[in-house]
């Protein structure tokens, strides 16, 4: 999953034709880790995924996209990674966002 999303980052940063020092520094992170989310070695937050969708000037789905095109095939079949991986990775994506949810509710007072 982490390098579908760092793929999706990387073809819309280029599209703009911004270079990671630039986004890096946009983001509030080194160009070094801003190069680790791209290649898929970093996991990524939600708080950082919405600030990369800021700076390149979409939303969040439109980089949360590419995984609703994954092909469903993959994972009958048991290509790709295990299926375990894949279980603890949408846990890290929920809990990210879950933990991003009741910080934006507590400080907005929501």
């Amino acid at each position: 999953m982490n390098e579908l999303l760092g793929g999706r980052i990387k073809a819309l940063r280029n599209a703009r034709q911004y270079t990671q020092e630039q986004v890096a520094e946009q983001i509030g992170v080194s160009r070094q880790k801003y190069a680790r989310i791209e290649n898929g070695a970093n996991t990524i937050t939600f708080e950082l995924l919405s600030k990369i969708a800021n700076v390149l000037d979409v939303t969040v789905e439109d980089i949360t996209g590419i995984l609703h095109e994954t092909s469903a095939v993959v994972y009958r079949t048991g290509s790709g990674y295990n299926s375990a991986e894949k279980i603890f990775d949408m846990l890290d994506l929920f809990y990210a966002n879950k933990h991003l949810y009741t910080k934006i509710k507590h400080d907005t007072g929501i």
